[in-house]
């Protein structure tokens, strides 16, 4: 089967000028391969590609799949809202009512909506994680339940950077009347009723050659030991190359940060909630609730404990800016994005229906995102001027 015939999204290729010589800039800085995508309004207005697949190997084109790692996290919140709009799911409830044994430890009172907020105090991973652990999502949800919080809950900003998406994946899994696995209820309630086919938590081995392999030239040094940093992302599951080009981890489904997907289709995902919850016909979710997405988290301003610098967090579970990447006129009351480890990113501007994706292999990106992101920002506001 072609790249055609799989992909339900246009695969063309749509590159203003702009954009393209933006992208031929960012190889020429040092990048390996990357996608550009847009929407405006629900219409494809961006899809563009450059570069390598890996070092040497063959180009990246219309049906490569690049890692977008914690871009998981905006799939995964949105599973929680559909089931509150279903009424399965209440934000204040805590997760014990729907999780009977997640009440150990002192998590009773831990609702979802600190854990939408990354403030639930428990970003650390289970101690002395493997690999083949964290793929048993069974054995992954059992030791979270046991966890202790380092915080009480709603005290502090704690970024859940792995653990956000087993808490909230496991309650949607349990409030589902199908009882679906996790990815299975991704797929078939928020994915595929919006026409998105090229967007995986949990690939198929029949996708997996046409992934990017990610390279990482660059790489900071770890964060110190017995760091809440550290904790909330042990470096033997880090978010790194040898852990995250690995075939069992790119079939495992990892709700927080294992999404492997085109620019374009994690664009018209974001494509919905720049529509208000909607997109080309197809609503996932109400108005009233994306709006209420851009509300800031509590403490917004104040340092998260696990990465030691502000996020801009929503109640929502998505960032309501857009970091590193540049925007015109006020920021605040209409972005909802998420960025990913290595400088993926991905925003939605419900104001000017504006949705973008930036999907690439180099962690961290040879240049900085502005560039791009600008030149998406001028192909929209042509479209309208």
């Amino acid at each position: 089967m072609d790249s055609t015939e799989r992909e339900i999204l246009p695969a063309r290729q749509v590159c203003p000028s702009q954009v393209g010589e933006a992208m031929e800039r960012a190889i020429a800085g040092g990048e390996l391969g990357l996608q550009v995508a847009a929407f405006k309004d629900g219409e494809l207005i961006v899809n563009a590609w450059a570069g390598e697949l890996r070092p040497g190997g063959p180009p990246v084109d219309s049906a490569t799949l690049f890692p977008i790692f914690s871009i998981t996290k905006a799939i995964t919140a949105t599973a929680v809202h559909i089931q509150v709009e279903r009424g399965l799911v209440d934000y204040d409830a805590p997760i014990a009512r729907y999780w009977p044994e997640y009440a150990m430890a002192g998590k009773e009172g831990v609702t979802i909506r600190h854990v939408l907020c990354h403030r639930a105090g428990v970003p650390q991973m289970p101690v002395g994680l493997t690999l083949e652990q964290m793929c048993d999502w069974d054995w992954m949800v059992a030791e979270l339940a046991a966890i202790e919080p380092v915080y009480e809950p709603g005290t502090h900003n704690t970024y859940l950077s792995m653990t956000f998406g087993w808490l909230l994946g496991e309650v949607v899994r349990r409030t589902d009347p199908k009882r679906r696995p996790f990815e299975q209820f991704l797929r078939e309630e928020v994915l595929l009723p919006l026409d998105i086919e090229d967007l995986w938590v949990g690939l198929p081995l029949t996708e997996r050659p046409r992934v990017a392999q990610l390279s990482f030239p660059d790489r900071p040094p770890l964060p110190p030991e017995g760091s809440l940093t550290r904790k909330a992302s042990p470096p033997e599951v880090g978010l790194f190359p040898e852990v995250f080009n690995l075939p069992e981890i790119q079939a495992a489904c990892l709700p927080s940060v294992g999404a492997i997907g085109s620019a374009l289709a994690v664009a018209r995902f974001f494509s919905m909630l720049a529509g208000r919850g909607g997109v080309a016909g197809k609503r996932l979710l109400s108005e009233g609730s994306v709006l209420s997405f851009l509300e800031p988290r509590p403490g917004v301003r104040e340092l998260d404990e696990t990465y030691g610098m502000p996020m801009p967090v929503g109640v929502g579970g998505y960032w309501i800016s857009a970091p590193g990447v540049s925007m015109s006129g006020p920021l605040e009351g209409t972005i909802l994005c998420h960025p990913g480890a290595g400088g993926t990113i991905a925003w939605a501007d419900i104001e000017t229906g504006l949705a973008a994706a930036i999907c690439h292999n180099r962690m961290v990106a040879a240049i900085r995102w502005e560039e791009l992101g600008e030149s998406i920002l001028d192909v929209s506001r042509g479209l309208t001027a």
